[in-house]
C-alpha cells in the first residue's frame, strides 16, 4: 500500500477511490479507525463495541474480495469497506440492545432489517452508540453511560437522542452512522456537530429491529460528513419490508431543475440566542444569491402548534406503550427526567387522543396550504445551542427549545435534511434544515448538496445526487429524447421534475433522419422515421414514473409528438418524433449524427 489514510479521508467517495486504486485496503482503513477511536478518548460515545478481532476479520475478508475481484466488487457492494455505527436502539445480532437503560438490556438473535442491508452492501460495523435513554430527548445527556459531549466544544451538548452516532461521525471515527428520529433526533445532533443529518420520509427505511419511541412517528435516520455520503447510504438502506407494519413504498417527487422556491417562517424564535439568529440571517442572505432562488415567508403557527402537541399531547402515551411493563415494574431503573416524561402518558384518555388527532389533521392541512407554492421550507436546525450545565439546570425547558423547529416534521409526514450552514460568530456550529413534503427526499438531497457547495464546504458535485434517485417502487416507462430534453439542455427540467432517471445514451436504428426545426424556442430538432436513406441518431433514454408520463406528453408542443422509436440494439421505446408537416422549412442535420454535434458546430465554446 502506498497511501497513509488521514482522518479527513473518511468520506465514502475518498475511501472508494483508494480501494479502486488499491492504494489502501479495508484493513488499512480499519487500523486507522481503531487507532483514532483510542486516541480521541471519548468512551461516552459508545455503549457496545464490536470486538476488534471481529472487525479486523471482516476487513481481511473484504481485502481478499478486492484482491480477487478488483474494482468490480465496489459496484457489487456499494458500501464496500465503509466503517459505520448504529444507535443502541437498533438491533445487531449477538450484541446487546440497551436503549441506554442497563436493566432493560436484551440480546437479539437477528439484526435490524436496515443493518442487514448495510452489511450485505459491504459496510463494516464498529459498534453501537450512546443515546438519550429510550430515545427520549434532544440533548444527549440523559444516559447512564454518560453525557455525550459536543464533538468540537465539549462543554456544550451534542444533541440527542442520537448523540453518540452524530459525534462519532463528526470526529471522523466512522464514515456514517444510523440514528433514529421521532422529534428531531436525527437532525439536532447533526446541526450541533457540523455534519449532515438525513431524516427520510417515514417508512422508506424499515424500522424492523428498532426499539420504538413513538412507533407511528419513528424513522431511522442517517448521519454523514456530506450530503452525497448520506444519500449513498439512503439508496442502500431503503427497501420495503413486509414484516414492518409501517414500511411502505412512497412515490418520489422529482428534483427541481429551474431553481428553488423556498419558504421561511415569518416569525422566527431563537430564545434570546443572538448568535444563532445572526447565523441564520447570514445563511439566508447567502442563499438568496443562488441563481433562480426565491424566498418567501409563511405563517409558522401551524408548525409551531403541532410541535407543542408532541410532548403536551397524548403522544407521550405512545412512549409509555413502548416500555409499559418495564415502566411500572422498574421505574427506579430509568433516568429520572425520562421517567417523568414517559409517565405523563398515564394522564391522557382515549377521548384526549382522538381530539388531538383531529387537531393535528387541522394543523396539517393549514401547513400544506402554507407550503403549496414552495418546493420546500428552510428552518434553523435548532434555535439555540445550550451548554450541558444549562440543560442540567433546566432539563425540560432547554430540551423543549431544541424541538421548536423539529417536532412537527414526522407529525406532518414530511422529509427533512439538516446541513451545516454559516457558523455562529462565537465559533459554535450552526445548521439549517430543509423540510419537504412526503416523498421529497431526493429533491431535498439535491438541493442540500447545491447549498453546501454555495458555502464552499464541499468539493463534491451535486450532479452525483441529481443522477441518483432512489430505486423505483412504482410502474415506470422509458422515453427516448433527442434534443431540448437531453442532459444539460433547456427542457431537461421537464424530466427531472417528474422524477426521471437517465439510464442510457445510445443510437437509434439506421432508419431515421434528423432536422433542425424552424422558429422553435428553445431550438428543437425533429426526428423522422424513413424507409430508405436513414441513419442512426444519438438519443438519451430516460426512465420515469408512469404516473408522470401523461404530464410530459401534455407539455409536448406541435409539430412534435410522442411515438415509438427503434433503438440500435433492437429495443422499441417511446420517444420524441415529428409530424411531417413540421419539416417543411426544417434543415436536414442528419449528417451530424445527433443534436449535440449539430449545436457544437454552431458554437463550440457554448456547446463543447
Amino acid at each position: 500500500m502506498t497511501h497513509t489514510l488521514k482522518a479527513d479521508d473518511m468520506l465514502m467517495s475518498t475511501l472508494h477511490k483508494h480501494y479502486a486504486q488499491k492504494t489502501i485496503l479495508p484493513s488499512d482503513c480499519i487500523a486507522k479507525v481503531l487507532a483514532r477511536i483510542d486516541s480521541v478518548d471519548r468512551p461516552e460515545i459508545w455503549i457496545t463495541r464490536v470486538p476488534n478481532e471481529q472487525i479486523i476479520e471482516r476487513a481481511h475478508t473484504l481485502d481478499r474480495l478486492l484482491q480477487e475481484q478488483g474494482e468490480s466488487v465496489l459496484a457489487q457492494m456499494p458500501l464496500f469497506g465503509i466503517p459505520f455505527a448504529v444507535k443502541d436502539n437498533i438491533d445487531v445480532a449477538g450484541l446487546p440492545t440497551t436503549v441506554a437503560c442497563p436493566d432493560f438490556t436484551f440480546t437479539p438473535a437477528v439484526s435490524a432489517f436496515v443493518v442487514e442491508r448495510l452489511l450485505a452492501a459491504g459496510a463494516i460495523l464498529i459498534g453501537k452508540t450512546n443515546l438519550d435513554q429510550f430515545a427520549t430527548g434532544l440533548v444527549g445527556v440523559r444516559s447512564p453511560y454518560g453525557a455525550v459531549r459536543n464533538a468540537w466544544h465539549p462543554e456544550y451538548v451534542s444533541g440527542g437522542s442520537s448523540s453518540g452516532s452524530a459525534v462519532a461521525v463528526a470526529l471522523e471515527l466512522i464514515s456514517f452512522s444510523l440514528g433514529t428520529d421521532t422529534a428531531g433526533s436525527g437532525r439536532v445532533p447533526a446541526g450541533f456537530n457540523n455534519i449532515v443529518g438525513l431524516k427520510p420520509t417515514r417508512g422508506l427505511i424499515s424500522a424492523s429491529g428498532v426499539f420504538p419511541a413513538c412507533r407511528t412517528l419513528d424513522c431511522v435516520s442517517i448521519f454523514a460528513g456530506s450530503v452525497q455520503d448520506a444519500w449513498g447510504v439512503m439508496q442502500i438502506a431503503t427497501g420495503y419490508d413486509h414484516e414492518d407494519a409501517y414500511s411502505r413504498t412512497v412515490p418520489m417527487l422529482g428534483i427541481k431543475g429551474r431553481g428553488y422556491r423556498i419558504a421561511v417562517p415569518d416569525k422566527l424564535e431563537f430564545f434570546g440566542d443572538l448568535a444563532s439568529q445572526r447565523a441564520f440571517e447570514q445563511s439566508l442572505a447567502k442563499l438568496s444569491g443562488m441563481p433562480n432562488c426565491t424566498i418567501g415567508f409563511i405563517d409558522y403557527s401551524p408548525f409551531q402548534d403541532a410541535a407543542a402537541l408532541l410532548y403536551q399531547g397524548p403522544w407521550v402515551a405512545e412512549r409509555l406503550a413502548a416500555v409499559d411493563e418495564f415502566f411500572y415494574e422498574k421505574n427506579e431503573a430509568m433516568h429520572p427526567v425520562v421517567a417523568s416524561i414517559i409517565g405523563q402518558g398515564r394522564e391522557f384518555t382515549a377521548v384526549d387522543t382522538f381530539n388531538a388527532h383531529y387537531r393535528l389533521a387541522e394543523l396539517k392541512r393549514l401547513a400544506e396550504n402554507a407550503l403549496q407554492d414552495y418546493d420546500f421550507m428552510i428552518v434553523p436546525t435548532a434555535a439555540t445551542m445550550p451548554t450541558i450545565a444549562a440543560v442540567e439546570q433546566e432539563p425540560v425547558k432547554r430540551n423543549s427549545e431544541l424541538g421548536f423547529y423539529t417536532n412537527f416534521v414526522n407529525f406532518f409526514d414530511m422529509a427533512a435534511l439538516s446541513i451545516p450552514a454559516i457558523g455562529r460568530a462565537d465559533g459554535l456550529p450552526f445548521g439549517i434544515t430543509l423540510v419537504g413534503a412526503c416523498g421529497a427526499d431526493h429533491r431535498l438531497a439535491a438541493a442540500g448538496a447545491a447549498i453546501q457547495l454555495l458555502w464552499q464546504q464541499t468539493s463534491l458535485r451535486p450532479s452525483a445526487i441529481t443522477a441518483s434517485p432512489l430505486p423505483y417502487s412504482e410502474p415506470t416507462i422509458q422515453v427516448a429524447v433527442v434534443g431540448a430534453h437531453l442532459t444539460g439542455q433547456p427542457l431537461n427540467w421537464q424530466l427531472l421534475e417528474r422524477g426521471a432517471r437517465h439510464i442510457d445514451t445510445i443510437k437509434t436504428s439506421a432508419s431515421y433522419r434528423l432536422y433542425a426545426l424552424a422558429g422553435t424556442s428553445p431550438p428543437k430538432p425533429g426526428l423522422q422515421r424513413v424507409t430508405d436513406n436513414g441513419s442512426a441518431i444519438e438519443v438519451e433514454v430516460w426512465e420515469l414514473p408512469l404516473r408522470t408520463f401523461g404530464e410530459l406528453v401534455a407539455d409536448v408542443p406541435p409539430p412534435l409528438a410522442i411515438g415509438s422509436l427503434e433503438l440500435a440494439d433492437g429495443r422499441w421505446v417511446k420517444g420524441f418524433v415529428c409530424e411531417p408537416a413540421g419539416l417543411a422549412h426544417a434543415k436536414d442535420i442528419t449528417g451530424f449524427g445527433g443534436w449535440r454535434a449539430f449545436l457544437h458546430s454552431l458554437d463550440p465554446a457554448l456547446h463543447p
